[in-house]
C-alpha cells in the first residue's frame, strides 16, 4: 500500500487541481454571462507621481479579482495640459508604463476633460489609431455592451468642456473648444436617448452635474442641458470626474458618482444631497453591473472598501427587454 501512495498522490492532485480550474473556469464565464464589471476613474495623467501608480496598482488588483471587462476614464487624462500629439513621452510615462497591469490590458473607454484641451485633443482622438485598448472615436461616442442573454447596458460618452461658457470665452487657454457645437452634441444626446433599447444608461462626463465640493461645486450649464434629458430618458447613474476626490450623490432618483481620485486629490464636503464623500485619499469607482442591480463600491489605493451601494434598476422607465 505505502509503494502505491507516491502514484496515487500526483494523480489525485491533478484531477483535483483540475477539477478546481474547471470550476473556476465554470464560476468566470457565468459571471462574465450575467454581469458587466467595470472601473471608472479620472484626472489621472502624472508620470506615476501623486499617487497615481499606487491607485494604478491597486486597480489592477482589482481588475483581476473582479474580471475587469474594460475602463473608463473620466477626464484629464493628462496633466498639467493634456498631449500635444500622439508621440508625446506622456502616452508612456503616464499611461502605457503606469496601468501595466495584465488585468488592466482591455478596452479603455475615454473621455476629455479641461486639462486635455490645453494643447491637441485631437491628439488623443487620433491615439486610438495606435493603441489596441485606448478607444475615443470622437468627442463624443456611445457604447453599448451586453450584461446578459436580454440585457444591454449602453454608455454615453460626453465632451462636457463644450457646455462651459468660460472655456469657450477663453481660446487661448481651451485650444478649439469654442470650435464645437455643444448644440448638436446636445441633440445627438436626445437623440440617441430617445431611440435606445438598452435597460440600463448610464451617461458620463468630465464635469460633474451635481458636486459637493468647495472647489467647483455643480456645473450650471450643465444643469440646464443635460439634466433635463437625464430626467426624461429615465437616466439612472451619471460618473464624472474634475473634483479630484469620490463623491455618491443623490437626486430625484438619479445617482451621481464622481471618480475623480485617480492622482492629487484634495478635500471634499457632504451637502443634503451627499450620500458619501471622501477626498483625503486617491482611489477609483469598481461597478458590477447586473440585470437588476448597479453594484459600486469605491476603493482607496491600498484596498479599502471606502463606499459600497447596490441601487435596483428602475424598471418603470426602462424600455421593454430587447428580443
Amino acid at each position: 500500500m505505502k509503494a502505491l501512495l507516491p502514484s496515487l498522490r500526483p494523480r489525485s492532485s491533478r484531477r483535483f487541481a483540475a477539477a478546481c480550474l474547471w470550476s473556476c473556469l465554470t464560476w468566470a464565464a457565468l459571471a462574465a454571462e450575467t454581469s458587466l464589471n467595470f472601473i471608472a476613474m479620472g484626472d489621472w495623467g502624472r508620470d506615476g507621481q501623486f499617487g497615481q501608480q499606487d491607485v494604478a496598482d491597486q486597480m489592477g488588483r482589482t481588475a483581476a479579482e473582479t474580471g475587469t471587462q474594460f475602463v473608463i476614464s473620466l477626464g484629464d487624462n493628462f496633466y498639467p495640459d493634456g498631449v500635444p500629439s500622439v508621440e508625446a513621452p506622456q502616452w508612456q510615462t503616464s499611461y502605457e508604463k503606469i496601468y501595466r497591469a495584465p488585468s488592466l490590458q482591455v478596452p479603455w473607454y475615454v473621455l476629455l476633460g479641461n486639462h486635455d484641451y490645453h494643447t491637441s485633443a485631437q491628439a488623443q482622438i487620433d491615439y486610438t489609431l495606435h493603441s489596441p485598448r485606448w478607444k475615443m472615436p470622437a468627442r463624443y461616442y456611445s457604447v453599448t455592451r451586453r450584461v446578459d442573454s436580454q440585457t444591454t447596458a449602453q454608455f454615453f460618452f460626453l465632451d462636457t468642456n463644450a457646455f462651459i461658457t468660460s472655456y469657450r470665452n477663453n481660446p487661448a487657454k481651451y485650444k478649439g473648444v469654442n470650435e464645437q457645437d455643444s448644440a448638436a452634441q446636445l441633440a445627438w444626446l436626445e437623440r440617441e436617448l430617445a431611440r435606445s433599447s438598452a435597460q440600463w444608461k448610464i451617461v458620463c462626463g468630465h464635469h460633474p452635474i451635481l458636486s459637493a465640493s468647495e472647489k467647483h461645486g455643480d456645473t450650471e450649464e450643465l444643469l440646464h442641458t443635460v439634466l433635463p434629458l437625464l430626467r426624461q430618458y429615465g437616466v439612472q447613474i451619471y460618473l464624472n470626474g474634475h473634483e479630484h476626490d469620490m463623491q455618491h450623490l443623490s437626486q430625484d432618483g438619479i445617482h451621481y458618482f464622481c471618480s475623480g481620485a485617480a492622482s492629487q486629490t484634495r478635500p471634499t464636503q457632504k451637502d443634503h444631497r451627499s450620500l458619501f464623500s471622501l477626498g483625503e485619499t486617491g482611489g477609483f469607482l469598481a461597478v458590477t453591473l447586473s440585470a437588476e442591480q448597479f453594484s459600486a463600491r469605491f476603493i482607496d489605493a491600498a484596498g479599502k472598501v471606502r463606499h459600497d451601494v447596490s441601487l435596483a434598476r428602475n424598471v418603470a422607465t426602462a424600455p421593454a427587454v430587447m428580443p
